[in-house]
This record gives structure tokens, C-alpha cells and sequence, in this order.
């Protein structure tokens, strides 16, 4: 290869280096601005929580902050309903959305105020179903509840999905106060964004 040639090669390479870093380290700051932002003040229909991990029929830590979270806010008068998500995983006996429910219930929550969607197996899987549920019942805005670093991406879906979204993220969750779990989680969802933006999953 003619050593121009090369040089041209070399610089693009490095070119396309610094755009993937640059690109990197804005959706970075964009998961880290998200997460810091609490929308709770807004007008709602619905409160939607995220599912997450659950043993038996006991949350995981970081499902009951969420939960936590979003009872506290329904109790405040938020909004109307609280919408539950997340369907069975492998070796699950329930699905996440019936353990939310019963907690909630547990919390004072009365079961006519709390929707489920108990299928959907991924974040974009769940809001088309929470998407479906709001239109159900004639409901166009909803906060969502999840943690810091996974706010940014809720909401991009649930925008996508013609959602009227806000978002009030849980400042209890293991997942934001450890700072390696930190790391951990916004590099999952580095991936997890760049995922969706190719495939929509």
C-alpha cells in the first residue's frame, strides 16, 4: 500500500476513533443529566414503574426502590394510576408486574388504581404494552419511574412510542449509590441505547 495511502487510512481511522468517543461521551453526560432530573411536579395520568429482579415473591433491592418510589408518589397524588410492568423470566414463578402489584397493594395502593403489563420481557417490549394500556383507558402522559441511569432510555422509547413521558428516578436504588454498580450500569446502557437506536429493541 502506498505509504499516501496508508497516512489516508490512518487518518480516517483515527477520524472515526474520535467521533465513536465523542459520541460515547455525550450520551454519557446525557445518562447522567437525565438521571439527575425529577419531573414529579408535572401533571400525570399514570405513574409507570420499571420491573426488575424479583425472588419468589420479593423484590430484588433495586425493584423495591422503584417501588418504593412510585408508591410514595401515587400516595402524594401524582397521578391517577400506577402502572406496573414486566412479565416472567426463565425459572420465574410469578411475573414481575404481579409482584409489583402486590406490594403496592401492600402499601396502600388500592388494586383498582394499579394497571399491569405482565408480557414484556425488555424495557421497549414493556412500554409498547404500557403504550397500548394508556391508550386502553384514554391516558396520554405518564412519569416514570426507574433508576438514574436507565431514565434517559425509558423515556427516549416511551417519546418514540407517542408517550407524553416525564421522569422521576429513585434515589434509593443499589444500582446508583455503589459506584462501580454506577459504572457498571451506565456502560449497559451505553449499549443498550445503541442497541435500540439500530434495532428498536
Amino acid at each position: 500500500m502506498p505509504r499516501s495511502l496508508r497516512g489516508s487510512v490512518l487518518r480516517l481511522a483515527l477520524a472515526g476513533a474520535a467521533a465513536v468517543v465523542a459520541v460515547a461521551g455525550y450520551a454519557t453526560f446525557r445518562i447522567w443529566q437525565q438521571g439527575q432530573t425529577d419531573e414529579q411536579g408535572r401533571p400525570a395520568d399514570a405513574i409507570v414503574v420499571l420491573g426488575a429482579a424479583h425472588y419468589g415473591d420479593t423484590p430484588s433491592p433495586v425493584f423495591a426502590a422503584r417501588l418504593d418510589h412510585a408508591v410514595e408518589l401515587w400516595l402524594g397524588g401524582i397521578a391517577p394510576y400506577l402502572i406496573v410492568t414486566g412479565g416472567e423470566a426463565a425459572g420465574d414463578t410469578s411475573a414481575e408486574a404481579d409482584v409489583a402489584r402486590r406490594y403496592a397493594e401492600d402499601r396502600g395502593v388500592p388494586a383498582a388504581a394499579i394497571l399491569e403489563e405482565r408480557t414484556g420481557r425488555d424495557t421497549a417490549e414493556s412500554l409498547r404494552h404500557v403504550a397500548a394500556i394508556l391508550r386502553t383507558h384514554r391516558l396520554h402522559s405518564a412519569l416514570f419511574v426507574s433508576d438514574r441511569t436507565h431514565m434517559l432510555r425509558v423515556l427516549r422509547v416511551a417519546a418514540d412510542l407517542g408517550i407524553q413521558a416525564y421522569g422521576s428516578p429513585t434515589a434509593t436504588s443499589p444500582a446508583d449509590l455503589d459506584p462501580s454498580a454506577r459504572v457498571a450500569s451506565t456502560v449497559h446502557e451505553l449499549g443498550a441505547l445503541a442497541l435500540y437506536l439500530v434495532t428498536g429493541r
